[in-house]
């Protein structure tokens, strides 16, 4: 009674640990919830007032389909200013949230039979995206002791091949490709004559590095779509509100998608969007630090009891080795069971990932710190 194209993909597996925390939480049990990539700070008072603002001024009506002007003129000139990309105003398309973005970019570039390369491990949801479409997912091993950086993945390319997924910032190591990997994809994509899909949500969130995007490199503007949104840098998340830009044969495609099945982005969602921009930076900054702070509590505290994890350089997720007691599944029901600390086993995100758990450090230091001592109980 349900379609095949269902059957194809798998509850998301962050979502489900969180749901069974959530659970737990409301059992009057305290857990301290390390699972889902939401920052726990609130959205910047200005970006709520310029939405407020537009709400009360009569803007909750039909919004142009591609999303209101003087915010795709903005993204535009966010995009040219920060990432280096030729891009106008009628190249971005504003979604209801990233993940919209890459799911009308699947369903827009590929087609049955088609395959797409994962760098292994990988977000949940590009996986299942890659299926809703039909076509098939290429998982490509990275190197965890170079920070998740692909290595010699050319042999996985077949002419059947038609995209790459680079999300950097990456999301569940906080890996971040430098200009070297970068190049390399760059020059993979145009000699095989391939898509790039470039998920840089995570951009602002980085710690003493450089963030590259892809499509301004030699080449690289025709052939690549990138994604980004306000739900990380300015703790957005509910608000529901990304932004992509592409060529224009395949923007013209997506915009149908959208058009035809979520319309828009929210109306007055999109002037909060358009302050984000616009207005003052000094709480991405702010946030960062502190995350920066988190990271290196979190990750030392780790190391000190014996896990493997490297610093991440960007995003707010440790991905630690816990093979010494287990795959990352076990060490995940054995934390939530003893230590009511709930974290995403690492099979979550790809094969590569079995012997890994990932833990979010979007939450306060204190509870990090409790959360260090219970983890300590477990496994010393």
């Amino acid at each position: 009674m349900t379609s095949a194209r269902l059957k194809r993909v798998e509850e998301s597996a962050t979502i489900r640990i969180s749901n069974i925390a959530t659970r737990m939480i409301k059992e009057g049990i305290d857990v301290i919830n390390f699972s889902l990539g939401e920052p726990d700070f609130n959205t910047p008072k200005n970006i709520c007032d310029a939405a407020a603002k537009a709400m009360y001024e009569g803007k909750t009506h039909y919004a142009p389909s591609a999303g209101i002007p003087e915010l795709r003129a903005a993204i535009a000139e966010k995009l040219r200013t920060e990432n280096n990309l030729d891009v106008t105003e009628a190249g971005v398309l504003v979604t209801p949230g990233a993940k919209q973005g890459i799911f009308e970019v699947m369903m827009g570039v590929l087609d049955d039979g088609d395959q797409a390369l994962l760098f292994d491990p990988a977000w949940v949801t590009y996986d299942a995206c890659i299926r809703f479409a039909g076509a098939e997912t290429v998982w490509v091993p990275t190197v965890p002791e170079k920070g998740f950086i692909p290595d010699n993945f050319e042999e996985y390319i077949t002419d059947k091949t038609k995209l790459i997924v680079v999300n950097s910032p990456g999301n569940p190591t906080g890996g971040v490709f430098g200009k070297k990997t970068l190049q390399c994809i760059a020059d993979l994509a145009i000699d095989h004559d391939l898509i790039v899909v470039s998920d840089e949500i995570y951009e602002k969130i980085i710690y003493g590095r450089e963030h590259i995007s892809i499509g301004s490199f030699d080449g690289m503007q025709e052939r690549t779509i990138t994604v980004n949104g306000f739900s990380k840098a300015y703790a957005m998340t509910g608000w529901r509100l990304g932004y992509l830009t592409a060529p224009p044969e395949i923007l013209k495609l997506l915009l149908k998608i959208q058009s035809h099945s979520v319309s828009s982005a929210t109306t007055f969602v999109q002037y909060g969007g358009l302050e984000a921009l616009q207005g003052p930076q000094d709480s991405v900054k702010a946030m960062v630090d502190r995350f920066k702070v988190r990271r290196d509590v979190l990750v030392d505290g780790l190391n000190k009891m014996g896990l493997e994890c490297k610093k991440p350089d960007g995003a707010f997720y440790a991905f630690a080795n816990v093979s010494e007691y287990g795959n990352g599944t076990e060490v995940a029901e054995r934390l939530l069971k003893e230590a009511q600390v709930a974290v995403t086993p690492g099979i979550a995100f790809g094969a590569s990932g079995e012997d890994f758990i990932r833990i979010s450090y979007a939450t306060s230091i204190d509870r990090i710190r409790e959360a260090l001592e219970r983890l300590e109980a477990v496994f010393t």
